[in-house]
């Protein structure tokens, strides 16, 4: 007698394993970087009135989430080059400098005892320089506004930046350490403050047209998200907003 197949039962499995590979995923680099380094971002953010998702956007950006040279040889986060004011450890590498002959030479960047140090350092170079002075005005719910005033203010070179700045903290969801969200999850829908345009003396004008249709809700897929590392993962409760971290 042939044993029968119960299919219903069958159909349930093949979903449950479905599901459970869906679901457990490794952290990616630039999410445990976020892990990392949100606090400092939101306490420099408190106390120097710069957005937290901007600081971390440029953070994760400019050293590639902790892996670029700069950040692991000299802990500079930032890409912050020496200056003529800078009175603290260095480190020469080659970036975009060229000497009389149009050869590549290396840049002295500032160096750091820590991570943190480069995260305060960033704060005071924003604050201390009359070109940034505009900046300030920016409420600081409106990224968008800080990212292009940031190019605008001659922050960086690449005439992409303020997109690229854009792009991270909408796609890490980081606006919602700027509405004051003490810990927050990358899978879970989230509906933030509507941005408004500031009165300000920085050129934001292009900004307007990047604002629209921003922040599409997306479909929570994520039960359980393992990490390597020192992040273990985090647990979410799909009947609440609240997770929590499993720290090694």
């Amino acid at each position: 007698m042939k044993k029968q197949v119960n299919i219903p039962f069958m159909r349930i499995l093949g979903l449950s394993v479905a599901i459970y590979f869906i679901s457990a995923r490794s952290l990616s680099y630039q999410e445990i970087y976020i892990y990392q380094f949100s606090e400092i971002a939101k306490s420099e953010s408190a106390r120097t009135g710069i957005p937290a998702s901007i600081k971390l956007a440029q953070g994760l950006f400019e050293s590639s989430a902790g892996k670029s040279e700069l950040a692991i040889q000299a802990n500079n986060h930032f890409g912050i080059k020496c200056k003529n004011d800078w009175t603290g450890l260095t480190y020469f590498y080659k970036d975009d400098d060229l000497d009389s002959t149009g050869t590549l030479m290396h840049s002295c960047f500032r160096q750091y005892n820590n991570p943190e140090e480069s995260y305060i350092d960033h704060s005071s170079f924003l604050t201390q320089r009359s070109r940034y002075k505009g900046l300030f005005s920016i409420d600081k719910k409106d990224y968008i506004s800080w990212a292009v005033g940031l190019k605008n203010c001659g922050y960086a070179t690449d005439p992409n930046y303020s997109n690229k700045l854009i792009k991270t903290i909408e796609k890490y969801e980081l606006y919602e350490l700027d509405n004051g969200t003490k810990m927050f999850d990358f899978t879970q829908s989230v509906n933030p403050v509507q941005i408004e345009q500031p009165k300000s003396e920085i050129n934001v004008k292009s900004a307007k047209k990047i604002k629209k249709n921003r922040h599409k809700s997306k479909k929570n897929k994520s039960l359980h998200i393992f990490a390597p590392a020192k992040v273990i993962g985090v647990e979410v409760n799909q009947s609440q907003t609240n997770r929590r971290m499993l720290i090694e």
